[in-house]
């Protein structure tokens, strides 16, 4: 085992950690890779939708995907890593409250721009990409660039995301009700295809976390073929159904605005409210980064349980909001990278160390 200036580097947490490379990517490039995949299985959607025959083995497919891609969460969540994380409690409080209440809170508000600027079925899409989970991936590399408590974002990330597998669709059931199509049995997919994976994987961690470890990159390429996948399928119900037609360029304007203005808004939130909080300066990057973001990996599938046919508008604002807040943050992160700070930041491998006592990383 590799080792660190502290003590050896688990696997797990080596595999966290360079994600911030792979996360990378041309200086040149102002839109994610990732993205222009995604844009491009819209597109296929749009032009060769799935019906049908084909119709019923893509949804059995993105099922299946989904069930595995949660299981490969679960896999690779470790349990005392999140129980060492639970030291740094007031961290990661204040991160699951700009989560789950200030971001819903905002969404509610966001109502005051229907009809004007939002339609109604980009509301209730735009009121549900305030309720899903953080990321964990970007967080960890715009932490990381900005010089802020690297570890602290990893259990951030990884504590929102296990949290929304329940809070997430119970908010749905709250506020969204009957009209985002939420019903119990809305609630039954979402344990049987979510969170009854993600807790095989605890399970069966124990056995194959060595082997997820290893096998990071192809199983990755797994996780995003999965969201392509869920998009493809998503948005082909969409056209079938002729939802399409229900949005216009006016409305996809209108629907920019306000998320730059909640993204905005959120941004500040964190950083300031943190500060009035009294934390220090890496754990006001940490917060600011995992507090202020979405997941595109964990909300659609989950908008595609709730949602249905009517999944293609529930994640048109998510995918839009998980671009910007990567172009956003990606700025935000290279400025705080330059700013004087009083001492060195706490190296990445110290990782128990800082996120155990919560201490002083810039």
């Amino acid at each position: 085992m590799e080792r660190g200036p502290v003590g050896p580097v688990p696997p797990e947490r080596k595999s966290q950690l360079s994600t911030v490379k792979r996360l990378s990517w041309p200086s040149w490039m102002p839109i994610d890779p990732y993205i222009l995949l995604l844009l491009g299985t819209v597109g296929l959607a749009a032009l060769l939708p799935a019906r049908g025959t084909g119709a019923d083995v893509a949804s059995g497919a993105s099922t299946a995907a989904i069930a595995f891609l949660f299981f490969l969460y679960g896999a690779r969540l470790s349990t005392r890593e999140a129980l060492d994380g639970l030291k740094h409690w007031r961290l990661h409080v204040t991160v699951l409250a700009c989560t789950f209440m200030i971001f819903p809170l905002l969404g509610l508000a966001a109502r005051g721009f229907v009809p004007v600027l939002l339609s109604d079925p980009l509301y209730q899409g735009l009121l549900f990409l305030t309720l899903v989970p953080s990321t964990i991936q970007s967080s960890i590399a715009f932490t990381s660039m900005a010089r802020g408590n690297v570890p602290a974002a990893i259990c951030a990330g990884s504590f929102s995301s296990l949290v929304g597998i329940v809070i997430t669709p119970l908010l749905a059931a709250s506020l969204l009700g009957s009209s985002g199509g939420f019903s119990a049995d809305s609630l039954i997919k979402i344990v049987l295809q979510l969170l009854v994976p993600f807790l095989a994987g605890q399970v069966l961690r124990r056995w194959i976390g060595g082997f997820v470890a290893r096998h990071k990159r192809v199983l990755g390429l797994v996780d995003r073929g999965s969201i392509l996948l869920v998009v493809y399928t998503a948005f082909s119900e969409g056209m079938v159904q002729g939802i399409w037609h229900q949005v216009s360029p006016a409305r996809l304007a209108g629907l920019l605005v306000v998320e730059a203005l909640l993204l905005a808004v959120m941004l500040a939130l964190t950083w300031y409210g943190a500060k009035a909080l009294r934390f220090d300066r890496g754990d006001r990057i940490a917060i600011q980064f995992a507090g202020s973001k979405k997941s595109l990996a964990s909300g659609l599938p989950m908008a595609s349980v709730l949602f249905g046919a009517h999944a293609s508008l529930a994640v048109l604002p998510l995918m839009l909001f998980h671009q910007m807040q990567l172009m956003v943050c990606a700025v935000i992160a290279k400025r705080r990278s330059h700013d004087k700070v009083l001492s060195p930041p706490v190296p990445a491998e110290e990782s128990r160390i800082a996120v155990g006592t919560g201490r002083r990383s810039g």
